[in-house]
């Protein structure tokens, strides 16, 4: 059987957008993996390799680890990553709890002013986290009978420089209601009238039918949060002034000196700080494309 020619122009066009598709992939990934490549090479590079003088793109030797050992001497870094580990795990396992619930309400609940109540959380994804910090500041600071405190909220510290402050204000958020609310919405109705025979009430539904069925979309929140407090800097540089509170992205701070910064110091340990972050998305990431694409199940 031959092919005609409008089916040999057809399968022509579908190689040539196959093969556009393939090239510009090529190009974005490349263009994406740069600020990789040029960290993973700083971080094994000497003080007279990436001087101006005598650079190089490459280092001479990749068994170079005096810069790893440098960096950690800088500072308390078991400490930095205890104080993260600790902030992100508390805030992730609370984040999913109440993201999740809270988005089985919306979709599956019904009681008066939920629509609005819902559009109202969605107002919060157009509000920057910078342009609220300094309410959440004064109101961590002023919680009653916290830090020296008296029952009006005043005379002390609250709870800043304390883990509470890093946590409690990270804890839910209008984006993981909403990619929540919208994995439950499209969930059949069949599921909650045979949980209702059952004899199951809404919060045993909940989590005797749900939660079982969410784990591509608690997987993709637990890699967008732990990613998001993992990485965050600019709260715990307001919330929190000593060393004892300090995480890994204030930690990376002091190689910045006021003269001069020293990059492959920097880059070393820039590249143990992520190692957790890669960890996680390595467990998660069966569910992580489900989830951002999926929309439960269907009728």
């Amino acid at each position: 059987m031959t092919l005609t020619n409008s089916q040999m122009g057809n399968k022509a066009k579908s190689r040539l957008i196959t093969c556009v598709t393939v090239i510009t992939l090529t190009i974005w990934v490349c263009i994406t993996l740069i600020p990789i490549v040029i960290v993973v090479l700083t971080a094994f590079k000497s003080d007279t390799e990436i001087s101006m003088a005598d650079f190089k793109w490459f280092p001479s030797s990749f068994t170079y680890l005096e810069n790893f050992r440098a960096a950690f001497a800088m500072g308390d870094w078991l400490l930095y990553f205890k104080n993260s580990f600790i902030i992100t795990s508390i805030t992730v396992i609370g984040s999913l709890l109440i993201n999740s619930l809270a988005g089985y309400s919306f979709a599956r609940l019904k009681f008066r002013g939920r629509d609005v109540l819902f559009l109202l959380i969605l107002m919060g994804m157009m509000v920057s986290p910078q342009s609220i910090i300094i309410p959440q500041f004064v109101i961590m600071r002023s919680v009653p009978f916290a830090g020296g405190n008296n029952a009006l909220g005043q005379g002390g510290t609250g709870l800043l420089n304390t883990y509470a402050s890093l946590i409690i204000p990270a804890l839910s958020g209008a984006f993981g209601i909403f990619l929540c609310r919208q994995f439950y919405v499209s969930f059949p109705q069949s599921l909650d009238d045979a949980a209702r025979i059952d004899g199951c009430g809404a919060f045993k539904t909940y989590v005797k039918v749900y939660l079982p069925l969410s784990k591509t979309i608690l997987a993709t929140l637990t890699i967008l949060k732990s990613v998001s407090i993992w990485n965050d800097f600019f709260y715990p540089l307001i919330m929190t002034q000593s060393e004892n509170m300090k995480t890994v992205q204030l930690g990376l701070q002091m190689f910045r000196g006021s003269t001069s910064t020293h990059y492959n110091w920097l880059m070393a340990a820039t590249l143990i700080t992520v190692l957790p972050m890669v960890i996680v998305y390595f467990c998660a990431q069966k569910y992580f494309v489900q989830g951002i694409v999926s929309s439960g199940m269907k009728n």
